[in-house]
């Protein structure tokens, strides 16, 4: 039985939705990336960092459990693996206040240009296709790490759920773009 690969299919949405959100932030002046839309809630420009801050910190661990672990996987490769879950940040009892842990570093009066934003999250999902790239999925479905929240993820998983983060954010960047759009 081959399981087909999803690696590649992963990657690829990840870089499509970031140009998607990226591609909905043109025409948008400087002012406008760091406007929050109401006291206490995020601006675009602090929404992109707090979601570079979040892939960041999870790619080192990503990268000692492989380092670790990864001959234990070559071990285990034949064990079934799974390679999705149902995303998460759609479940009403998630908690979505855990954010503060990756609060961003930039803000409306300590601002970066967007290009610098942009750079830096184009450089690290490079980082991560790299990283994910020419490995073998039955030996990254077999590398776990543990989260607070959701358990022992395997290492396929744990790309998914960083998919569905960014894709939680940049819907909202597109939301907010688009409201100033009509400004």
């Amino acid at each position: 039985m081959t399981i087909p690969r999803v690696i590649p299919a992963y990657l690829d949405v990840l870089d499509t939705q970031r140009e998607t959100m990226f591609a909905a932030l043109s025409g948008l002046s400087e002012d406008q990336i760091w406007q929050r839309p109401a006291r206490r809630e995020w601006c675009i420009g602090e929404i992109l960092d707090h979601d570079i801050l979040l892939i960041a910190s999870i790619l080192p661990y990503v990268r000692f459990a492989w380092n670790l672990f990864h001959r234990l996987g070559m071990r285990r490769r034949s064990r079934p693996y799974s390679t999705s879950l149902p995303d998460p940040y759609r479940d009403p009892r998630f908690p979505m206040w855990v954010g503060f842990l990756w609060a961003p570093r930039v803000h409306p009066n300590r601002r970066v240009s967007l290009e610098s934003i942009q750079l830096q999250m184009r450089n690290l999902h490079h980082r991560v296709r790299f990283f994910y790239e020419g490995k073998p999925e039955d030996v990254l479905g077999n590398v776990f790490v543990h989260d607070p929240y959701f358990g022992w993820l395997n290492l396929i998983v744990t790309l998914q759920i960083g998919i569905y983060h960014d894709r939680l954010h940049n819907e909202d960047i597109i939301r907010l773009a688009g409201a100033m759009n009509t400004l």
